[in-house]
């Protein structure tokens, strides 16, 4: 038995909760691998909306086990939050969800030094959600972070040393903050953590494995945000890769099996950073208003632009994509010209690869398909797509050289068409 793979081939956003929601009755278990509460995984299905930061997007499946793995950061306080508004939304979670012990906690004062390196970078700012991740995978890496196991022992102390050495670095960077009710909501988060099942992830998931359970691993924010493999420096902290499924949740990469990989119709991207197809004209700003683009989390306005295919034959190859999903197709449903970027022009030079940086030099090479300027939120099969949209979807798998498996036409859970149906 193999797990399965979900995960954002872009700059996140692209509608990963949805479709781990859509799938997850094919799955016994459903496991998120990286990222914190800045990732918000959107959800709409009988007439309600729901946002989750922490808690993986299987939830809403009531006989199915959910788990936070070891390379997710967790915020006490913010999981409280979350979870307390689900339970009280006619979702109960204790006997669902399980958490990681070597998953690491964000601390109070990991959100405040977010909030002040930020301010220190002045005009470079990355452009952070202010959640803390950053300085706390910081922590993890430099082999001075307190994890979710650490509250079963000892926890008073060990905290103590932490928060005394952020204050410190805090006090070098001149940084005026009140920890009082960060503090105290924080605090009354940890309690909460301990009602639920601690557990060691890796021995847990192997175990699922071997009993013949089928596992579908959930990332966070999207391939191009990657520590390692993104547009950095305006990355998030974490492996968003295929890769990071392995690492973030002890699962051997020979037990990998098929890696969806999701992306949008369009472009989007939340804060600062290169953005190659980005549009700045009433184009961009007709498919921020169709597509309702703002972040989930942060309520930020996401830029949007035209599809970038270079960029996502990048991502298909490093990730290993088997299958596609492409969300918000009904977004373009009123344009009567789709373009898609199918290489850069650098330094005067066409180019059909991902390069080292891509800055303010890159020029986007791009190609006119016809748009099927049709309302598709209604529709049920794939029979019943529009002639010219059949043809964005060939000239896409073309392009790409993967098959786009399911077509998302609204927000819904129901607004979900999956193609080439096996019998």
């Amino acid at each position: 038995m193999k797990v399965d793979v979900l995960l954002g081939l872009q700059w996140g956003d692209e509608g990963k909760g949805k479709v781990v929601d859509v799938l997850t009755p094919r799955y016994d278990v459903v496991a998120r691998f990286q990222g914190g509460p800045n990732a918000g995984h959107t959800l709409e299905f009988e007439g309600q909306k729901y946002v989750l930061r922490s808690i993986p997007s299987g939830i809403f499946q009531g006989d199915k086990v959910n788990i936070v793995g070891n390379g997710v950061v967790l915020d006490p306080a913010l999981f409280k939050a979350e979870a307390e508004a689900l339970e009280a939304s006619g979702h109960p979670l204790e006997d669902r969800l399980h958490i990681s012990k070597k998953a690491h906690l964000i601390l109070p004062t990991h959100r405040i030094l977010d909030a002040a390196y930020e301010a220190a970078k002045g005009d470079a700012k990355v452009g952070t959600t202010g959640k803390g991740i950053g300085p706390t995978y910081t922590d993890k890496v430099s082999r001075n972070g307190i994890r979710v196991g650490d509250i079963l022992e000892n926890f008073d102390q060990k905290y103590q040393v932490a928060k005394a050495r952020h204050e410190q670095i805090l006090k070098s960077l001149n940084y005026e903050y009140d920890l009082t009710e960060l503090e105290k909501e924080w605090l009354a988060g940890i309690e909460y953590l301990k009602k639920f099942t601690l557990v060691d992830s890796e021995h847990e998931l192997n175990n699922l494995l071997k009993d013949g359970k089928k596992i579908l691993c959930e990332g966070a924010q999207g391939t191009m945000l990657d520590i390692d493999f993104g547009s950095y420096p305006f990355v998030t902290s974490s492996n968003t890769v295929c890769a990071g499924a392995c690492t973030g949740l002890g699962v051997a990469p020979n037990k990998i099996g098929d890696v969806y990989g999701i992306f949008k119709a369009y472009c989007t991207r939340v804060g600062a950073g290169p953005f190659p197809t980005e549009l700045f004209d009433e184009i961009g700003d007709k498919i921020c208003k169709l597509g309702f683009e703002y972040g989930s989390v942060t309520g930020r306005k996401r830029r949007c632009g035209w599809i970038d295919l270079v960029a996502l034959k990048y991502s298909i190859t490093i990730n290993g994509v088997t299958k596609l999903i492409m969300m918000k197709s009904d977004v373009l449903d009123t344009f009567s010209t789709i373009k898609a970027c199918i290489a850069y022009k650098k330094d005067g030079e066409e180019i059909d690869y991902f390069p080292y940086d891509i800055n303010e030099n890159i020029e986007p090479v791009y190609v006119e398909l016809p748009g099927w300027e049709t309302d598709m939120t209604k529709m049920q099969s794939e029979d019943e797509f529009p002639e010219e949209f059949n043809a964005y979807l060939s000239f896409l798998e073309d392009e790409l050289g993967v098959m786009i498996k399911i077509v998302s036409v609204g927000p819904d859970r129901a607004q979900t068409i999956e193609r080439y149906v096996e019998e």
